[in-house]
């Protein structure tokens, strides 16, 4: 009786869903969107500039939910429609079309005529926004934001709420930072415009669906299709919008810790690094800055001044030795804080039903939370940021923005959208408001500034007001370290490309581990941030260890501004075209989706952090193509697997055959770089006959500087002919740039005869060949005819070099 009483109730379900789907108004086509409109619901499909289509869906009676992911720049496209049949109706943006099935809403998406998935269903009341889309037998997924679970996430079941994970490992099925949208390996992304607490099925519940749900929340998503990853990437960011440059100083080294207790520890600190000659280029101050205990203080936003008595000369004496200040802020505000009052009065805290200010516990005492959303609190909380930042505090660090604590009855005034939301509703997208407010402030305060915003919570799209996410409180331990390549991969591929770790791991530990430090300093030169960060009873500074560490890491971080010509231009790539700094191993082999062990470090760099301790060897598998061992030259070939001796001068590092590598030599703050006398690494094989490389270079501080397409873009290109090679630049700038180059320095690798001569249209340059080595060097003086070096490999060649070593 209860299974035929089940099976009633799910036929008159299913009516009751078809009546509501079906069509009661005609389609109405615009040149960018279709709407349709049945008894219950509207449905709008919007077309985006690239290759994008976004859906939403609402009650008839209400206006949707705001969109927090789509980009306040994001370019409407044109609409096609192919083809309509009184049953459906098939629209094209790009590489992208969708046939819609009038009478249930059922929308079928090809890219060009592949299929790609289908939603299925979808379901809207008032406690639920679901979508069912299918997947094909063999579909890889990647998503899902932060979690370590592996880089394919078919067949998990992710819970979407930013959530702390203290100290975890190898495995986390919950993070800071979750992200609503999966990659597919049929070349299409889908991303759900939800800020709302729910989860992504993807595979888990039936193998053949995804299911998307959310306890309220904006009804929609975006679905974008490319012929590559690259492509696709580029595609997205265009929609939910791309990072803006960090200033050129935040690629350098950080100084930090679970933190500096006063003023006298901070300027010992900086001191120490000078002492090493370590470079470094700022220091992070963590809660101790307004108080001198953990718990207690939080919401004081003021300087502990016992322990900073002077906190105005110190940033001044750190900016005379060209050392910026960040601190820490967070979005609680104790009612034991020098704030409590303040912030009561000025109604900036959050509600619960009944209109009181909420107030509830948590591990750092009683408290209220900042409500982001609300003008007031904006208002407020902004003014204290212009305040610090008028100190000299040259960046913003947000802590426990998921935020920590978070009830459902929380009630937040969205003032923009003029509307409320529960805590439930809108927990996803605090971090994102909150660096929106910091972005925006910053930019009031100094127009032409770039600023600097750490934080560990967002939502899609949030690298459109620069936020540089870090991966949370990581154990320090090997487990802790094998987990970072994959959580800054799965960020990095919906737009998120600074996510890093803290250096040398965070939480735990009883006893100093040189080994794992240095290995995970090892790898940080090849992330996008280089910051050691951790609980202070064992120092994450190099510089409080021993001599052994100190050179060690020493070499590390001297690498990582030596890289800083190449490093600077992938973070001008990734703004201008959304393209990572940190990019899968996928993209160059289809059938390594699941590697989350290695990476490519741009175009030119394959990196495998060693991520156990101990270990004397690695068996590498080599993408396609020849590599160059960073370290020795040695080449080789992908193919078999490779066991590869390790060595604790660094991690494996691997540059592809026919890469173009720019550096310079070593300095000490990124105020004093350089590119007036800039190296040029080419790796050269046979397999290579030509290669180019766009380096993008600008002044490092102004914010408007890519708008106002003020910057460098020099093309090197590299061709094999018969008996000689050419290597051309190409000023590829938007606008005369006044660039610093005076001479390049050329270093070949992989040269295999002696040159009998290198010319450029002024005559011969003097060059040294090393046999022993394979490499060849020589200066090229910057110049306006000196856009093209021959090398020649005859005798007879009439060019004559004017001298060469032996």
């Amino acid at each position: 009786m209860k299974i035929i009483l089940r099976g009633l109730l799910g036929a008159l379900l299913l009516l009751v869903l078809s009546s509501c789907a079906a069509p009661s108004v005609a389609p109405v086509i615009n040149s960018a969107s279709l709407v349709l409109t049945n008894q219950q619901h509207q449905l709008t499909i919007t077309a985006y500039q690239s290759d994008t289509l976004g859906v939403v869906i609402h009650e008839r009676s209400t206006t949707p939910f705001p969109s927090f992911a789509l980009a306040e720049q994001a370019q409407l496209a044109s609409l096609s429609v192919l083809e309509q049949t009184p049953d459906s109706i098939t629209v094209m943006n790009g590489n992208i079309r969708a046939r819609i099935n009038l009478s249930d809403w059922r929308i079928d998406y090809y890219s060009q005529k592949q299929p790609l998935t289908t939603q299925l269903s979808y379901q809207l009341d008032e406690r639920l926004r679901q979508f069912n889309f299918s997947l094909s037998a063999e579909e890889k997924l990647a998503g899902g934001g932060q979690r370590v679970l592996g880089m394919d996430r078919r067949g998990h079941r992710l819970p979407l709420y930013n959530r702390a994970h203290y100290g975890y490992g190898n495995h986390s099925e919950q993070m800071y930072y979750s992200v609503p949208a999966v990659m597919s390996d049929r070349r299409y992304l889908l991303a759900f415009d939800n800020t709302a607490k729910g989860y992504l099925d993807i595979g888990h519940s039936q193998t053949k669906q995804l299911e998307f749900s959310a306890v309220g929340g904006r009804a929609g998503y975006f679905i974008t299709s490319a012929p590559s990853y690259p492509k696709l990437i580029s595609a997205f960011t265009q929609v939910v919008g791309r990072q803006p440059l960090p200033p050129r100083w935040a690629l350098g080294n950080f100084a930090s810790r679970f933190g500096y207790r006063s003023q006298a520890q901070v300027m010992e600190t900086v001191a120490l690094y000078n002492q090493h000659q370590i470079p470094l280029d700022s220091i992070i101050l963590d809660l101790y800055w307004f108080g001198a205990d953990i718990k207690g203080h939080m919401g004081n936003l003021a300087w502990d001044k016992q322990n900073f008595p002077q906190p105005q000369a110190m940033i001044e004496q750190l900016q005379q030795q060209n050392i910026k200040t960040i601190l820490i802020t967070e979005p609680f505000i104790l009612s034991s804080s020098q704030r409590w009052q303040e912030a009561s009065e000025a109604g900036i805290c959050t509600r619960d039903a009944s209109g009181a200010v909420e107030r509830f516990n948590f591990y750092f005492g009683n408290t209220c939370l900042i409500d982001i959303f609300n003008q007031a609190s904006i208002d407020w909380f902004s003014a204290i940021y212009d305040d610090l930042t008028a100190q000299g505090i040259a960046g913003q660090w947000g802590d426990l923005g998921e935020p920590e604590v978070h009830p459902d009855a929380t009630q937040h005034w969205l003032s923009e959208f003029n509307r409320r939301a529960r805590g439930d509703e809108i927990h996803n997208a605090f971090g994102h408001q909150w660096a929106k407010v910091v972005y925006q402030q910053q930019r009031r305060f100094a127009a032409n500034k770039r600023p600097l915003i750490m934080m560990r919570s967002g939502f899609l799209g949030t690298q459109r007001y620069g936020i540089i996410p870090w991966t949370g409180d990581v154990a320090r331990n090997w487990e802790g370290l094998s987990a970072q390549v994959e959580l800054s991969l799965q960020m990095s591929l919906m737009g998120l490309a600074y996510t890093h770790s803290d250096l040398g791991g965070f939480a735990g530990a009883k006893t100093f581990d040189s080994e794992l430090y240095l290995r995970w300093l090892q790898y940080g030169v090849f992330q996008p941030v280089f910051r050691p960060h951790a609980q202070d009873h064992i120092a994450p500074e190099p510089v409080y260890h021993d001599a052994a560490v100190i050179a060690r890491a020493r070499d590390a971080i001297n690498l990582r501004y030596q890289m800083t010509p190449y490093n600077y231009s992938l973070a001008i790539e990734n703004s201008l075209t959304g393209m990572p700094l940190m990019r899968p191993v996928f993209f160059a082999e289809e059938n390594r989706f699941n590697d989350r062990n290695s990476y490519f470090w741009g175009d030119a760099f394959w990196v495998v952090p060693l991520t156990a301790p101990k270990l004397t060897d690695v068996e590498l598998n080599f993408p396609p193509g020849v590599w160059f061992d960073f370290y020795n030259d040695k080449r080789f070939q992908a193919g078999a697997p490779v066991n590869y001796p390790t060595r604790a001068e660094g991690i494996p590092v691997f540059v592809k055959a026919g890469s173009f590598v720019p550096m310079v030599s070593t300095f000490s703050r990124m105020t004093d770089y350089s590119t007036a006398n800039m190296d040029i690494h080419y790796f050269a094989d046979s397999t290579v006959t030509e290669s180019t490389y766009l380096w993008f270079n600008d002044d490092g501080e102004s914010a408007n500087s890519l708008a106002d397409k003020n910057y460098q873009a020099l093309q090197f290109s590299f061709l094999a002919a018969a008996e000689k090679w050419q290597i051309k630049l190409t000023d590829n700038s938007p606008r005369a740039y006044p660039s610093d180059l005076k001479q390049l320095n050329f270093i070949l690798h992989g040269v295999t005869q002696r040159p009998s001569a290198v010319a450029y249209p002024a005559g011969a340059l003097a060059f040294q060949y090393d046999a022993t080595n394979q490499q060849l060097k020589f200066t090229l003086p910057i110049s306006i005819d000196s856009s093209l070096i021959t090398i020649h490999f005859r005798s007879s060649t009439a060019v004559t070099p004017t001298s060469e070593a032996p």
